[in-house]
């Protein structure tokens, strides 16, 4: 350590400090701000803070927003911190859609505005401009945030409009959104499917297509975040008992998927995505009836082995799986349950 130049111990040493504590350091001096404002930092400090004590859970009810810690011994969570908006917004209609890294996109539901916002650091960018595509219509619209090989943050927005469907990448980097070509099935615009929120993992972003009726179609779109080139690929092979519902999940750079069936009772297999095919991990024993009013603001979190189903009031039960640990929460939410999110409390800023 005694031949390392001193820039580089300070570099050492201001990556790995909470981001509150980095926020703080930028007023210590001219150099430091310049350090701790540079992309590298940024990137690195980020790689560093992607762990499970840094986790924490993002509420929105109806009244206040609220960050939570997990509790590692007890998977649950602890005292709440309240959340300032830093945006104008009205009664708390501040929907989550896509959050990566720290960063949140959302959509101000009396507006159809998108904005990417950090609510560790607070800042944040309006992504919509009278000129631009960035406005969201929830059940018909699909959201992806995720990062290319240049560590540039963009937005995929897929929108479907009376028929005709219209891809649209936002960059950070360049502040501007373009149109992309994409190509698919035209039953796929229909608003009979759902599109699920974009799940990225391994250069790619994930979206589950739903056909809402027993018996329909299932299929999972992938877009290739550096080539921008799209392709499906099939559902796992569940049985149509009911309802057919895919929730995927990044382990560990490894994309998973809970696929659940059923009506009344829910019958749910982990699915595991390798090269275009899909391998079935294990099967859940049956989740008993849940009212739809906490189906509704459910998450789920996977860690220790086993897999926690949440709600905004606490733990609802869990179910032990015969894995190996997980080093982190992974979330999902079901139905329009935009109201909840594990983040990483990073330093990422949501404009250049």
């Amino acid at each position: 350590m005694a031949d390392l130049p001193i820039h580089t111990i300070v570099f050492e040493i201001l990556t790995r400090l909470p981001a509150k504590d980095v926020g703080r350091s930028k007023s210590v001096c001219k150099q430091w701000y310049a350090l701790l404002s540079t992309q590298d930092f940024v990137r690195i400090h980020c790689s560093r803070s992607l762990v499970s004590s840094n986790q924490r859970v993002l509420l929105i009810d109806d009244l206040t927003c609220s960050i939570r810690p997990i509790i590692s011994k007890s998977n649950d969570y602890g005292p709440s911190s309240i959340v300032t908006f830093p945006f104008h917004h009205q009664n708390n209609d501040v929907s989550i859609l896509s959050h990566l890294n720290g960063l949140l996109c959302v959509c101000l539901n009396h507006t159809y505005e998108l904005l990417l916002w950090n609510p560790t650091t607070t800042a944040f960018k309006r992504l919509s401009t009278p000129d631009s595509p960035g406005f969201y219509i929830n059940n018909l619209d699909a959201i992806g945030l995720y990062v290319d090989a240049d560590d540039d943050y963009k937005v995929l927005h897929i929108k479907r409009r009376s028929g005709v469907l219209g891809v649209y990448v936002y960059s950070r980097e360049v502040d501007s959104w373009r149109n992309i070509p994409f190509i698919t099935r035209q039953e796929y615009l229909s608003p009979h499917f759902n599109w699920s929120a974009g799940t990225f993992c391994g250069g790619t972003l994930y979206f589950t297509v739903c056909e809402c009726w027993i018996g329909g179609t299932n299929v999972v779109i992938c877009f290739d975040v550096n080539s921008e080139q799209f392709k499906e690929i099939s559902f796992p092979h569940v049985p149509s008992i009911g309802m057919v519902q895919g929730v995927l999940v990044n382990v560990k750079n490894v994309l998973h998927m809970f696929a659940s069936t059923g009506m009344f009772e829910m019958a749910i297999d982990l699915w595991t995505l390798q090269g275009d095919y899909w391998i079935k991990v294990l099967s859940c024993p049956p989740i008993p009836p849940i009212s739809l009013s906490l189906w509704c603001d459910i998450t789920h979190y996977v860690t220790n082995g086993n897999w926690f189903v949440m709600t905004k009031l606490g733990k609802l039960f869990t179910i032990e799986m015969d894995m190996k640990p997980f080093e982190c929460f992974y979330p999902v939410s079901w139905f329009r349950g935009f109201k909840g999110a594990v983040i990483v409390q990073t330093i990422v800023s949501p404009s250049i």
